[in-house]
């Protein structure tokens, strides 16, 4: 993969504690929504770090995921993906990608006989589907509430 990209397996029940204990104490501060100055300690050293409001809130999401026992990959968004890659991400058969690409469903580049994907082109494609799957719930449910389909009142 040329891109930096870190994966975390879901975590232990002790790591998925921590991640709780540690999210709670960071929200408090976090709700400013600037940059944080956190001291670092380890049993020989300190230090002061400032992490700006944008990591701030990315180390919120990370925790939370975590304390919820699942687990994490940070990839950038300017990252290109292999047809594998891609597949993983939107939880899809490659095929199925393969389908998507050449309809021109989400845009991508051939290198040599390689089809790469642009990470932001993926998460853009799955919002719209989940956007559109949303709407196609709502629009079941009214239809349900509509016809009176076990959603009256008694």
């Amino acid at each position: 993969m040329n891109m930096l990209a870190h994966r975390h397996l879901p975590p232990t029940p002790q790591d998925a504690a921590i991640a709780r204990v540690s999210g709670q104490a960071l929200s408090r501060f976090a709700a400013t929504r600037g940059p944080l100055k956190l001291r670092v300690t380890d049993a020989e050293q300190m230090e002061l770090i400032e992490l700006p409001a944008g990591a701030v809130a990315l180390l919120m999401e990370v925790l939370e995921a975590m304390a919820a026992g699942r687990g994490v990959t940070i990839i950038p968004e300017n990252a290109e993906l292999s047809t594998v890659q891609a597949a993983e991400v939107l939880n899809v058969s490659r095929p199925f990608l393969i389908k998507l690409l050449e309809d021109g469903s989400i845009p991508y580049r051939k290198v040599g006989k390689h089809r790469r994907v642009r990470m932001e082109d993926v998460m853009s494609y799955k919002a719209a589907i989940d956007n559109e799957r949303e709407a196609v719930l709502d629009q079941l449910a009214a239809d349900a509430q509509d016809q009176d389909m076990g959603y009256g009142s008694k």
